[in-house]
């Protein structure tokens, strides 16, 4: 059975960082890009950072426009965690955060996690 868990949202005020964790079980880790999507109240999921490998322990890291330079995606593959370090937080990074593994940076397939809040005040 896939289990996927996030953990480490908090309340953190702009400017601040956090560290996202996503664990996943039941899967073979290197088989799957591991997306970080986001949904905030009222607005669409939009994938965040993604990263998959590309065999020889080389791998591939995607963001979205709106957190390069701020957000960094990394693996442990030999734990099954992936991480998200967030730095140089916004109010308007306020989400719900989801780890994803399936496709990169596509929403609806794949095997989710149930989210961990990470709120940013201003």
């Amino acid at each position: 059975q896939v289990q996927v868990v996030e953990s480490g949202g908090g309340l953190v005020q702009a400017g601040g960082s956090l560290r996202l964790s996503c664990t996943a079980s039941g899967l073979r880790f290197e088989d799957y890009a591991m997306t970080w999507f986001r949904q905030a109240p009222g607005k669409e999921r939009e994938g965040v950072a993604c990263i998959r490998s590309r065999g020889n322990r080389q791998y591939v890291e995607v963001y979205a426009d709106s957190v390069k330079g701020r957000f960094t995606i990394t693996t442990d593959n030999a734990k099954n965690i992936v991480y998200l370090q967030m730095n140089a937080l916004k109010p308007e990074d306020t989400a719900m955060y989801f780890c994803a593994a399936g496709a990169c940076m596509t929403t609806g397939v794949g095997y989710w996690g149930q989210g961990t809040q990470v709120t940013v005040s201003s």
